[in-house]
Order: structure tokens, then C-alpha cells, then sequence
């Protein structure tokens, strides 16, 4: 009996340690995957409101309202678990964050009804929150180089999963909703499949960053910057809060717009009219990784001035211009993709393995605040003025706050 326990300890334990695990390169990717499948989840519905309002008989502030819960799960979900993959892995907080979106998208298949957006909309905002933070981190972490400092495509590849699954999600969803049948179910069955198949990519993927021993005890997150880059990360925080209001402002208009002045209500034009914003950052992101981030910020800070002045014009065209609508958010697209990408590299280039999860729970609280005001003011606003003075008015808005934080951009990258 005793030899007989001696010979099968070691089996055990052997077959715990050869359990699968991806390489390294191949969790990479399975990481990005799984970023890449969240963030086009959270835009899913982007493009089927219109279809909530007249199934569901909804006015557009209740979808406001029901974009307010998500903004509110967002921050929440950044606020109180944005910075625990710092403390207890990266797996250990992403894994959670991508079944809180599947189980999202259940709820969106299995109930139709105003109770059932608000939860899974609060339960998509929980999981992208911890979702951003997380697998940005983790992205750096398996890709950095021997002497822990991060690489450039990390960099690049997080900000396009990011950027690049807000750009999907609404086209999918709104050519599933506007070819095929089951517009409400559809989408979200595919979007679910993506998150299983991420879910199980995670599960054999390999730790970026081990848990502390001893762990700290819990306590939600610390507004916080690193101490030897104070202006930089404080440049960075203003560039994302810049930028998602920008692209607040076009995700919160498209819509309404296209489905008023326009008199185009189908969902394929509206998924794509946002997928050509959020597409064309991905595109200025891929097309200038060589380069540098005072270059990038610059462009930046011109394309969205200019497209969001192209964006405006096309309501006060006689009659109102869809091409100049598309174009216009292109541009402004393009430049909320390159600030971004600069802004995030800032972060995650002043920011060390034991604190990267907190400083980009940070730098993403900035964005998600910034994109939420001015959906929120949009959906109030649009009760008393028309689309055309609403989009003239946080257009001049955004675009103000453009060019004031601009100076400050640009000279912090200088003083660099």
C-alpha cells in the first residue's frame, strides 16, 4: 500500500503542472480576443435602439436613461475592481469581467423587455469596466521583453481590440437586425458564441502578472498617478476624456439623426455609420505605429477639429447631407484613434507591472466620464431643441474643449 502511494504522489502531481496551458505568444492573442470580444459586445446594442423604442414603445430619453445605467456600471465596475488584477492576477479579474458579458447577452436574448436592458446594460458596464483595465494590462504583461519594459505592439494591439470592437459590434448587429431575422436575439447570440469561445481561451491561458503574497486587503480604486510623470499622465487623462466625448457625441447623434433629419431609421446604416467612426481610428492606429506620440496628438487635435465642423455642417445643408454626416465622423473618428493610441502608450510607458492595472483603471474612468456626458446631455437636450441645434451645440462644445486642452497636449509630449 505504501509503495503503491508512492508511486502514484508524483503522477498527480505531475499531471497538475502538465495541465494545458497556451504559450505565451498564443495567450497574447487569446487576451486581445477576448478584449476585442467585450468591447464589440458593449456596442452591440448601439445600432438596435431604434428597434427597442418601437418594439418596446420607449421614448429617447428612457433610452438615455438606459445608456446612463451602463455609463454608471462602467465607472463602478473601474471604481471597485478596475485595479485588482494588480493584487490578484490578470486572469483572475478578466475571466469573471467576460462572464458577466455573456451572461449580459443571456438576458438580452431570453428577455425582452425595459427591466431586462437596463440589467444587462448595468452588467455589460460592470464587465467592460473590469474588462478594459484588465486586459490592457495583461496585453503589456505578455508582451513585454525580458527586462519587463513594454513593447510598442502591445500597445497597438490593445488600442485596436479597443477601438476596433466599438467599430464592430454596431455593424454586425445592424446588418443581423436590418438582413435577417430575430433583430433583438440575433446579434446577441453571435456576440455570445465570441464571448464563450474568449471564456475558454482564457481558461488555458497563461498569467501575465502572479498574485501579491500577501495580499492586500481590498479597497476600491485610488484616483492615482505616478509619481516621476505627474504632467504626462495628467496630459493622457485629459486627451482620453477629450476623445470618447467626441466619440460620445457621434455614437449618441448617429441614431437620431440618421432616423430624423436624414429619414434613414435602418439599422445597417446606423451600425455603419459608427463603424466608420470607431473604424477609421483603427485604421489611423495601425497605419502610424512609427510614429512619435507629439506627431500623433497633433494630427490628432486637427482631425476631429475639423470633422467635427464637416459633422455639424451636414445638418445645416440644404437638405441635410448624409455623405458629409459619414465623412465628417470618419475624420473625427481617425483623430479620436491616434490621440488615444498616444495617450495609452503614455499610461502604460510610465506605469510599472505592480500598479499598470490602477493607472489605466484611471485613465479609462476618464474616457468612459468623458463619453458619457455627452450622450446623457443629448438625450435631455433632444426633449426641447430639434437634432440640428442639439448636434450645433455640443459639437461647438466638444470641439472647444478640443482646442483648450490642446496647448497642454502637445507640450507636455514637447517637454518629453
Amino acid at each position: 500500500m505504501e509503495l503503491q502511494h508512492a508511486l502514484s504522489t508524483p503522477v498527480f502531481r505531475t499531471s497538475v503542472r502538465s495541465r494545458p496551458r497556451l504559450s505565451r505568444r498564443t495567450g497574447f492573442w487569446a487576451a486581445a480576443f477576448s478584449f476585442l470580444a467585450v468591447t464589440a459586445f458593449s456596442t452591440t446594442p448601439s445600432a438596435l435602439y431604434g428597434l427597442y423604442e418601437r418594439q418596446l414603445h420607449l421614448s429617447s430619453l428612457t433610452i438615455t436613461l438606459v445608456y446612463a445605467v451602463y455609463a454608471l456600471g462602467v465607472v463602478a465596475s473601474l471604481l471597485l475592481a478596475g485595479h485588482l488584477s494588480d493584487w490578484y492576477g490578470r486572469r483572475a479579474v478578466l475571466i469573471p469581467a467576460v462572464g458577466f458579458a455573456a451572461t449580459a447577452a443571456l438576458v438580452f436574448i431570453s428577455w425582452k423587455s425595459l427591466p431586462a436592458l437596463i440589467a444587462a446594460r448595468v452588467l455589460t458596464g460592470l464587465a467592460l469596466g473590469a474588462t478594459a483595465a484588465a486586459a490592457t494590462a495583461y496585453l503589456t504583461d505578455l508582451d513585454s521583453g525580458p527586462d519587463g519594459v513594454p513593447t510598442r505592439r502591445a500597445g497597438i494591439v490593445a488600442t485596436t481590440a479597443n477601438v476596433g470592437g466599438l467599430a464592430l459590434g454596431p455593424l454586425v448587429s445592424g446588418l443581423l437586425a436590418r438582413y435577417l431575422h430575430d433583430g433583438l436575439t440575433l446579434p446577441y447570440l453571435v456576440t455570445l458564441a465570441a464571448l464563450v469561445i474568449a471564456l475558454f481561451a482564457l481558461a488555458i491561458a497563461p498569467e501575465g502578472h502572479p498574485p501579491l503574497q500577501p495580499r492586500p486587503r481590498y479597497r476600491p480604486q485610488r484616483l492615482s498617478a505616478p509619481e516621476n510623470a505627474r504632467g504626462r499622465f495628467f496630459a493622457a487623462i485629459t486627451a482620453v476624456f477629450v476623445t470618447f466625448s467626441a466619440g460620445g457625441l457621434l455614437a449618441g447623434l448617429s441614431g437620431t439623426f440618421l432616423a430624423g433629419p436624414l429619414h434613414h431609421p435602418s439599422p445597417a446604416l446606423t451600425g455603419l455609420a459608427i463603424f466608420l467612426t470607431f473604424g477609421s481610428g483603427v485604421v489611423v492606429q495601425t497605419t502610424t505605429t512609427s510614429w512619435p506620440i507629439r506627431r500623433l496628438v497633433a494630427i490628432g487635435i486637427a482631425m476631429i477639429t475639423v470633422g467635427l465642423s464637416v459633422f455639424v455642417a451636414s445638418a445645416w445643408t440644404t437638405p441635410p447631407s448624409l455623405a458629409l454626416f459619414l465623412i465628417g465622423g470618419a475624420i473625427v473618428g481617425g483623430g479620436i484613434g491616434g490621440i488615444f493610441r498616444g495617450s495609452l502608450a503614455v499610461v502604460i510607458s510610465t506605469s510599472g507591472p505592480e500598479d499598470r492595472a490602477s493607472a489605466l483603471a484611471t485613465f479609462f474612468m476618464a474616457g468612459y466620464v468623458g463619453v458619457s456626458l455627452p450622450v446623457l446631455g443629448i438625450g435631455l437636450a433632444l426633449q426641447y431643441f430639434t437634432p440640428r441645434v442639439t448636434l450645433l451645440a455640443f459639437g461647438l462644445a466638444v470641439g472647444a474643449a478640443t482646442l483648450a486642452a490642446a496647448p497642454r497636449l502637445l507640450r507636455e509630449e514637447s517637454s518629453r
